[in-house]
């Protein structure tokens, strides 16, 4: 490990968040000499939101982002209310813990409906609704496509062209978190990375595993599966993004099952020989 780089490297704290507390994660990144992270509401809920934001600032912590926002569509107004609500909270914590922006899963169907129109209708309402704090905050809205096996339940935004089309249509304050776990497959990746430019708000990184064994909680650690996470990274460089490479495995029989310290050192050593 010795003379490994950590510039450039942020671990979204998902990927520890069977071993640790929000405390510990960052306490162990910090000795390892890594300087950016990527909380969760519910860690930061757990361990209290003002002593979450002391946490970080003590140990010098950028907060590349904050997970997650999002989850507009509902059955009824008063469940479509209640999600834009819950993301004006988020959008307080976000800039309270000096977030880089507040990463959006837009959410899929709701209950009952088979409209996936509908759905982003709602999603595009929903994320409007909103933005105007989000300015005032200061708090860059990131829409996170994912992969088209999530549209019905988790969101219904499933390529980056769809999402750079909500941020034409939104405006100032809204970009995208590009996933590599979500996006490799997309054979216009190349064109609508170059057309996000400026709207590049994140990279998340791990791997596509072959077999995955999960559609959700199998994660591959970078280099253990097939994505070319060199010639993506190049791709967001050229477009315009120099900021950190943050990695985000959700890994239920793998990685969350060994040490911290011994995933924390792996994604720091995959950063430098894959990534």
């Amino acid at each position: 490990m010795h003379g490994l780089r950590t510039e450039g490297l942020s671990i979204n704290l998902a990927t520890v968040r069977q071993q640790w507390t929000l405390r510990q994660a960052v306490e162990a990144c910090a000795k390892l000499g890594i300087r950016a992270v990527d909380p969760w509401r519910d860690q930061v809920a757990a361990t209290g939101l003002s002593e979450s934001a002391r946490i970080i600032k003590d140990h010098g912590m950028r907060v590349t982002g904050y997970c997650r926002g999002g989850m507009f569509p509902a059955p009824d107004a008063a469940g479509r209310q209640a999600a834009i609500d819950d993301n004006r909270h988020a959008i307080d914590e976000a800039a309270t813990l000096g977030a880089d922006c507040l990463v959006l899963v837009v959410g899929g169907l709701p209950k009952g409906s088979r409209s996936i129109e509908d759905a982003r209708k709602t999603v595009a309402d929903g994320i409007a609704a909103i933005l105007p704090q989000a300015r005032a905050a200061r708090i860059p809205l990131a829409i996170e496509p994912l992969h088209p096996m999530y549209a019905a339940d988790r969101a219904c935004v499933n390529t980056l062209g769809q999402a750079l089309d909500l941020c034409d249509q939104l405006g100032n304050g809204v970009g995208v978190a590009i996933d590599v776990y979500h996006v490799w497959w997309d054979p216009e990746l190349a064109d609508q990375i170059a057309r996000a430019s400026s709207r590049i708000l994140a990279h998340h990184i791990c791997d596509w595993l072959v077999p995955t064994r999960d559609l959700l909680l199998d994660r591959g650690m970078m280099g253990d599966g097939v994505i070319d996470l060199r010639a993506i990274r190049r791709m967001i460089e050229a477009a315009g993004f120099a900021g950190p490479q943050e990695v985000e495995i959700f890994s239920a029989e793998d990685w969350w099952t060994r040490p911290g310290e011994e995933v924390l050192r792996t994604c720091i050593d995959r950063f430098n020989s894959v990534c």
